[in-house]
């Protein structure tokens, strides 16, 4: 479908550069799934919105959603996959990473544009947003990741 959408703009005197980028819509995807994650309750080890989400579970759980894609529920597992990204080049999608229990890469969350994360903080809170330029967010930032959308 894709390909006959970029074929039709080459046809009708739009620009055409051969393909239009996927990435786009199904990073879209991904934002919106971890939007309608907000307000789980935290549980460690969690892995659904019935039984809540820790952070690694959450990434998980809206990656399978999105993408169908399998995740690996742990976050130094997580901490490999995709390409390393700068944090100035953020996009909605990336993985960020957080130091919070004096240990690089403990803690993760997806970025959804606009300076904000989406994450399941700690025991007694919930899935929340968050700005990664607070204080706390930007002096504990460990690196982001970024994955690629299958192709189908």
């Amino acid at each position: 479908m894709r390909h006959a959408i970029a074929l039709a703009a080459c046809f009708i005197s739009l620009p055409c550069w051969g393909s239009i980028d996927p990435a786009p819509a199904d990073r879209e995807r991904a934002r919106v799934h971890a939007l309608q994650m907000v307000g789980v309750k935290y549980r460690y080890g969690g892995r659904s919105p019935e039984t809540g989400f820790d952070c690694s579970g959450l990434v998980a759980h809206v990656f399978k959603r999105a993408w169908g894609i399998a995740l690996p529920a742990r976050t130094d597992a997580l901490k490999t996959i995709g390409r390393a990204v700068r944090h100035r080049d953020l996009q909605p999608g990336d993985l960020v990473f957080y130091n919070t229990r004096n240990r690089p890469f403990s803690h993760v969350g997806i970025y959804i544009g606009d300076g904000q994360f989406l994450h399941a903080p700690r025991t007694g809170a919930k899935v929340r947003v968050e700005r990664v330029e607070t204080a706390y967010w930007r002096s504990r930032f460990n690196g982001a990741r970024r994955l690629d959308p299958p192709t189908f």
